[in-house]
């Protein structure tokens, strides 16, 4: 059973991407982490055009952002790291817009 048990955890293991940290949803280019606008500034940004910043993190190389966009929709939205750019703004799992 111990033998069994031990498969079962290697090969979960190796069944899972090392140094992957992203919910697989969007991922931006890679870019230089020192030229990323900070959270502060990219809220900045974010709130001149109208948007409401709920909460930020990192997610697949974006800034990923919780909030409400400039026509009212409580969104979900992953932004270029270096321009703040958006890439993919979903709301409820149904993508609103998709940069292409």
């Amino acid at each position: 059973m111990r033998g069994l048990l031990r498969t079962s955890v290697i090969t979960t293991a190796l069944a899972i991407p090392v140094g992957v940290n992203a919910t697989g949803l969007h991922e931006c280019e890679e870019t230089e982490r020192a030229s990323w606008l900070s959270q502060a500034d990219l809220t900045d940004k974010l709130e001149a055009q109208g948007w409401s910043v709920r909460r930020m993190k990192e997610d697949g190389g974006c800034w990923e952002v919780y909030g409400t966009s400039p026509e009212g929709l409580r969104v979900e939205g992953y932004f270029h790291p270096v321009t703040g750019v958006p890439e993919l703004i979903t709301q409820r799992g149904r993508v609103v817009f998709r940069a292409d």
